[in-house]
């Protein structure tokens, strides 16, 4: 196959009711894992970069090492940047081999947004590379380095996802003025590990999907409940976002081995055998699981 944008990738997905996961690969070993499962299983793959893992010349050794990857890979795969906030960054991301990026003004007043959004779409549609925006805001449960993050009992330390779903008197306003290929919605779930189980809104999600013109993205699709993401993705969803599911998986695995070691010098090929398998177990349980199994002929 070849490298592909996002709008590319999500239209089957849309027109056939089911969802692309988008997994955040932060280094080689991590992109080549979710590659081989996506061919295992005949899927089309979203493979997202995160700012914080391309600072600097890591940029260009991502893009450059990915790039390859895919277009050696059977399957179509999209590589898209995830969250990214800094409108210089998105260019240079652009021209460093991005087909797909994501500006994140979720923040912003709604005009604000618009208007930065729309100066990345300009951008981007000159390359031929997608652009995925976010309206309402998706918030954090405990995720990156912190051990502590939203704490249960703290109701001032986490985002509550009720303040802030994505409200559907603005989407076409937003998608009208912005030209965008894909929209990140609010609907109750949030990033990282979550602090409260989920209550997501499915009868927002229904509203949205009928104001929609383009393809919806849900972040925080780890630890969102199977059943959940199944009923999302019959309202519309067409991609949904992975991470916080497959870190848990690598290092769960990395730290039983380590515990069972009486020394440490370990060779890395060994030491991150089974927690690659165990992430690829993920990866294989969510590919099935939204329904982009066997999708590539």
């Amino acid at each position: 196959m070849s490298l592909v944008n996002l709008e590319t990738i999500l239209g089957d997905a849309r027109k056939n009711k089911y969802a692309v996961g988008a997994f955040d690969v932060s280094n080689n070993d991590m992109a080549m894992a979710v590659i081989e499962v996506a061919e295992e299983l005949k899927s089309p793959v979203i493979l997202m970069g995160l700012t914080i893992d391309l600072q600097g010349d890591k940029l260009k050794y991502w893009t450059d090492s990915l790039r390859d990857m895919a277009k050696k890979a059977s399957i179509p795969v999209c590589l898209h940047l995830d969250h990214a906030t800094d409108v210089d960054f998105i260019k240079k991301s652009i021209d460093s081999g991005f087909t797909s990026v994501m500006f994140d003004g979720s923040v912003l007043p709604i005009e604000e947004n618009i208007k930065i959004t729309k100066e990345v779409v300009e951008y981007a549609h000159k390359f031929n590379v997608s652009v995925e925006a976010e309206l309402g805001h998706v918030g954090d449960g405990i995720v990156g380095n912190s051990e502590t993050g939203a704490k249960k009992d703290d109701k001032d330390g986490y985002d509550n996802p009720d303040d802030f779903l994505t409200d559907p008197k603005e989407m076409k306003h937003f998608i009208d003025s912005t030209n965008i290929d894909a929209l990140a919605v609010a609907i109750g779930t949030a990033h990282g590990v979550y602090v409260h189980e989920p209550k997501l809104h499915f009868d927002r999600l229904d509203t949205l999907n009928k104001i929609s013109t383009v393809p919806m993205v849900m972040h925080g699709g780890s630890g969102t409940p199977d059943e959940a993401l199944k009923k999302s993705i019959e309202l519309g969803i067409c991609k949904i976002n992975i991470f916080s599911e497959m870190l848990t998986g690598f290092f769960t695995s990395l730290k039983e081995l380590l515990n069972s070691k009486e020394h440490m010098a370990i060779w890395p090929s060994t030491a991150y055998a089974k927690p690659l398998e165990a992430m690829k177990d993920v990866v294989r349980a969510k590919m099935t699981l939204l329904g982009s199994k066997n999708r590539v002929k």
